[in-house]
């Protein structure tokens, strides 16, 4: 009898201490809107050399009909996303609010105002006391033409407080110098400063905060210096990795995992999509926790993987 009972105490303190984490991820969806808005949005599309700005609800003309999601699709994305054991999730290419309901029926949400149909945002799970931030519209540059960054604080005004960004930066840059003459990479090397200037003033304020999402970057073939010798910034993550204020030293908890794959017909490769924590939250990090969500048969799932990590909602030994 006592062993059951011991057995029956440990399952408690097993239970108790899982609801004292936190489970952060990061998913993009890949041009998750509406079957209906896509093909609105279809029968008006952009010609190639074309392509939409920050204010335009448009797409090109080359994802017709192969990015369309059918509601057959949605319910299967639906079905798997009801298994995740995730908290809050970054999600990014989301049209929205409405959208992202489409996949996390039973979520609150949280989503940058972009008019433009990729946007970024958070799926927050109902219980978890939030506040929707302005905005992080600098992201979007002087040309509004990339996507803004969704800020969000998790249990405000509370010792629990912690301060999220959620980004998906300019794509198709993803190895080569910032430094390099490519539109692409001018147009990210731009952000990298932004990014940076939320990054700082979050560490100044002695916040636990963290950036989530879509980096479009592979951070393992950047320089390990900053900026080349005229002072340009040519890598992303040694630039806001940088420990000034003593908060930016930033740690990434996906460093070292090598390739990662999820079943979704793409293959192993080395991941874009980070979660990458401030000092103050990253002294929370659960060792061991980084996890990529396999995908089960189906014909299609986004071409990105969902990843997650788990943060203690109590710091240790009084840190």
């Amino acid at each position: 009898m006592r062993r059951f009972a011991c057995a029956a105490l440990l399952a408690l303190a097993a239970q108790a201490a899982a609801a004292e984490r936190l489970t952060l991820a990061t998913w993009n969806l890949e041009w998750m809107m509406a079957p209906a808005t896509f093909d609105s949005l279809a029968a008006r599309c952009l010609k190639p050399g074309l392509r939409a700005g920050g204010s335009d609800r448009a797409i090109p003309c080359d994802l017709v009909p192969k990015a369309r999601w059918s509601e057959e699709d949605l319910a299967r994305l639906r079905s798997f996303a009801s298994r995740l054991p995730l908290d809050v999730i970054s999600l990014q290419e989301t049209d929205g609010p409405e959208a992202a309901a489409l996949i996390f029926p039973d979520r609150n949400f949280c989503f940058t105002g972009r008019k433009h149909v990729q946007n970024v945002g958070f799926a927050i799970r109902r219980g978890i006391p939030f506040r929707c931030n302005r905005d992080y519209r600098a992201l979007g540059l002087a040309d509004n033409d990339v996507r803004w960054g969704a800020d969000v604080t998790l249990w405000p005004g509370t010792k629990r407080e912690i301060r999220l960004l959620g980004v998906h930066l300019k794509s198709a840059c993803h190895r080569d110098p910032l430094t390099s003459a490519r539109p692409d990479c001018r147009v990210l090397a731009d952000q990298v400063p932004v990014l940076e200037a939320w990054i700082d003033r979050r560490a100044r304020e002695g916040a636990a905060f963290a950036v989530l999402g879509d980096f479009n970057r592979r951070f393992d073939r950047e320089h390990e210096r900053p900026r080349d010798a005229r002072n340009r910034i040519q890598a992303l993550w040694p630039e806001i990795d940088d420990g000034e204020p003593a908060e930016a030293d930033l740690f990434d908890p996906g460093a070292g995992e090598g390739m990662i794959g999820c079943d979704n017909g793409h293959g192993a490769r080395m991941p874009i999509d980070y979660l990458v924590l401030g000092r103050r939250l990253a002294r929370r990090f659960v060792p061991g926790s980084y996890r990529t969500h396999d995908y089960p048969a189906g014909p299609r799932w986004p071409d990105h993987c969902a990843l997650s990590i788990e943060i203690e909602m109590e710091t240790r030994d009084g840190l």
